[in-house]
Order: C-alpha cells, then structure tokens, then sequence
C-alpha cells in the first residue's frame, strides 16, 4: 500500500474513532502533500512523500526540544504525540552499523579522502539515507570517518 494510501486509511480510522488528536495530525500531513503536489506539479513519488513526511517530523522534533527547554509541557506531548504518529509512516531508521557500513561504503564508491570531499560524499550519501537517518548526524559520522 501506498504511503498516501496508508494517510487516508489512518484518516478514516481517527474519524470513525473521533480521535480528534490523531485526526488533525493525519489532515495537517494530507495538506502538507497536497501542498507539495500543486508545487511539484505531478504526483508524489513515495521518496517525495517520505521527503515531506521527514521535514515534518524533524519540525516536531525541534518544537519538543524548544517547549521541553521553555517549560512547556502541555504543548511538549502534543508535539512528541504528532511526532509519533508521523514516525509510523517513515521507513524504519538505519542502525549505527548499517549507517556506518553505507558510509564507509559510500566514501570508497567516491575515493574520497579528505574533507575536502565532504560534499561529494554527502550528495551521493543523502539520497540513500534520507527519512531513514539524520540529516546532522549522517553529516558528523561522514566527518569523523573522512579525518582518520
């Protein structure tokens, strides 16, 4: 099944159950495709969707962290909460051992060397990772493996 398709089967399933919670999350991530379409102007592909899917997890991730140092608990678990719900739909996250193989992978695939090729590493390394791993944390792996 489909990522959309799997969005609109959770949709239907919050509004039966009146999950008013998980219904507005569901609807946020539908316009949030919506969104992408009319500007991409086709239909999604599902890495486009897992894309979108990531940046609005990663929003949610950096709201937790703001409203958890202000204080902010009520809204803290309502984000962790839309967080969760938007994780269900991303691929599973790449071990520290998968990630580390795909790196040293990807480093020997390029010949890269030094930090000078962090660029070329990163943009051949990006496309494979993303919404299964950090964007930062693929980032400082790539770096420590390029400075031995």
């Amino acid at each position: 099944m489909a990522l959309v398709e799997k969005i609109d089967a959770q949709l239907k399933e919050a509004l039966k159950a009146r999950d008013n919670e998980r219904l507005q999350t569901l609807r946020m991530l539908k316009s949030d495709l919506q969104y992408k379409q009319l500007e991409f102007g086709h239909e999604l592909t599902d890495d486009e969707i897992v894309a979108v899917l990531s940046s609005a997890a990663k929003k949610r991730s950096e709201a937790v962290e703001e409203y958890r140092k202000g204080g902010r608990e009520d809204l803290e678990k309502k984000e962790r909460a839309e967080y969760e719900l938007i994780k269900e739909f991303l691929p599973g996250q790449f071990s520290s051992e998968e990630l580390d193989e795909l790196i040293e992978k990807t480093i020997a695939g390029t010949g890269a060397s030094s930090m000078k090729d962090l660029g070329e590493v990163m943009e051949v390394l990006m496309p494979q990772v993303r919404g299964r791993a950090d964007g930062k944390a693929v980032n400082i792996a790539v770096r420590a493996k390029l400075v031995k």
